[in-house]
């Protein structure tokens, strides 16, 4: 029996245990998009207890408390924040097969040295013993980003933002981890959304810009990007519901825009066609300009329409849509290459069934202005797990190119979720090691060595042009 969560966790394979401990446990950490908060770095927040860092906002603990049959007061409603982390704490304890139990156990051992296991007999210890940890200097925002090896974080951010913090993060030279805006106009493509108008309004103000047309819509966007292009900013995200290839003339696209701003609401039929205009506009500017887009599909958001109206979104009532949009993914990026306007872009599906329909698509699409310059984006959020996450690299080995693959990514809003890259890098190094000790790759360790450092950190660097 091996022992629970040891230096060889995961790694199954004495090629598997060199390739993790030699090259991959010791690179750094590139986090090209996230979700925390830049103003707590700016800020240098300390947390006061381990639910603040743990629980708050976290929604994939909060699922999983729910499922177990907790009442929503222990999750996001009144109770204390020890009586939060007691109840996490006691479901926790039987997560057997869940990513939580290895994310959780990963952050004590890594962050707070306790090597133990958690559950509601050992509750109050660990409680005791984060809680007394969180007290130091050591555990503030900027040193958890230090101490675990990150040099660059991105985050995501409106195109109507200040970027203000980010301002204050970049002048401050105490702090050495760039932290750069990402750019996600999903606000300013989601025409069908009641406040839309609202939202172009703030556009206009902030962009110096009357939006009163789409073209005028596109002006006040490029105005923003100029501005975030001048905050460090190189790299897009989109959250598309669906991936739609709806094409429609100029003029048909600005009747719809001027319909919507007057205050009649668009058909479902007016709203993709516009989605689509939307998207070839950003995605020729993205080209010209050297930005990477991602491109995160195949989720059905905000489910539990009675939750949505208590806690709004983000909170955990979210699911995998099961509409693959192959062909319509295709033909997106088709007419964006007929324009010679086609930008790095990386490809994520929330739902797995999807690996090997992309993994096909970005063989169309490949050239030589850069190494895998169509990328499948790593297992996300429901299949950020050992088995999600196999399946992807799998799938990207047999139909692309694996050694090219821009890695891990945290996805979270938690300071502490970096070691997802280790729990990433690990299974990543146990894969390369069952080829190596199946026989399918030879065991040179000079090429090995650089896979695994590339796809932990340094394929990261150099696809998205960071200067590091």
């Amino acid at each position: 029996m091996k022992p629970f969560m040891d230096e060889n966790f995961l790694l199954s394979t004495p090629t598997a245990q060199k390739l993790f401990h030699d090259y991959a446990e010791k690179t750094p950490i590139l986090d090209y998009h996230c979700h925390i908060n830049p103003k707590e770095i700016a800020q240098d927040r300390k947390f006061d207890n381990i639910t603040q860092v743990w629980l708050g906002g976290d929604h994939y603990k909060w699922r999983f408390m729910r499922s177990c049959g907790v009442d929503e007061h222990f999750i996001t409603g009144n109770a204390s924040d020890k009586e939060k982390f007691f109840k996490w704490a006691e479901v926790l304890g039987k997560a057997i097969g869940n990513p939580l139990y290895h994310w959780s156990h990963l952050e004590l051992q890594r962050y707070f040295g306790y090597h133990g296991t958690l559950n509601k007999n050992t509750a109050e210890e660990v409680w005791n013993l984060c809680n007394e940890k969180l007290s130091q200097a050591s555990m503030s925002v900027r040193n958890l980003i230090k101490q675990s090896n990150v040099t660059l974080i991105c985050t995501t951010d409106d195109p109507v933002d200040s970027l203000e913090w980010h301002a204050a993060i970049a002048a401050d030279d105490t702090f050495t981890v760039q932290v750069l805006p990402a750019w996600r106009p999903d606000k300013a493509m989601n025409i069908e959304k009641p406040d839309y108008p609202d939202y172009l309004n703030t556009l206009s103000k902030v962009s110096g810009i009357k939006i009163n047309s789409f073209s005028a819509l596109k002006e006040a966007l490029k105005n923003r990007m100029d501005f975030f292009a001048s905050m460090g900013c190189s790299v897009s995200d989109h959250a598309l519901e669906y991936v739609m290839y709806a094409p429609a003339s100029d003029e048909e696209i600005e009747h719809i825009f001027e319909g919507r701003i007057s205050g009649r609401s668009v058909t479902r039929e007016e709203e993709l066609k516009f989605k689509t205009a939307f998207m070839l506009f950003v995605g020729g500017e993205y080209s010209r300009r050297g930005w990477v887009m991602q491109l995160h599909y195949g989720c059905k958001r905000d489910n539990n329409t009675l939750m949505f109206e208590k806690l709004g979104p983000d909170t955990g009532y979210d699911c995998i849509n099961n509409y693959a949009p192959s062909a319509q993914m295709a033909d997106f990026l088709n007419a964006l290459v007929k324009n010679d306007t086609l930008p790095k872009t990386i490809i994520y599906s929330l739902n797995p069934n999807d690996n090997e329909a992309i993994g096909t698509i970005l063989g169309c699409f490949q050239d030589s202005t850069a190494v895998a310059k169509i990328q499948q984006g790593s297992a996300w959020w429901f299949n950020d797990h050992k088995i999600g996450m196999k399946n992807q690299m799998l799938s990207l080995a047999n139909l692309g190119n694996l050694s090219g693959f821009v890695g891990m990514l945290t996805d979270s809003r938690s300071f502490l979720s970096y070691t997802r890259h280790e729990y990433f890098r690990r299974i990543l190094c146990d894969l390369i090691g069952d080829m190596v000790e199946n026989g399918e790759f030879p065991a040179d360790m000079d090429t090995l060595s650089e896979i695994v450092k590339d796809i932990s950190y340094y394929n990261a660097v150099r696809y998205f042009g960071f200067n590091l």
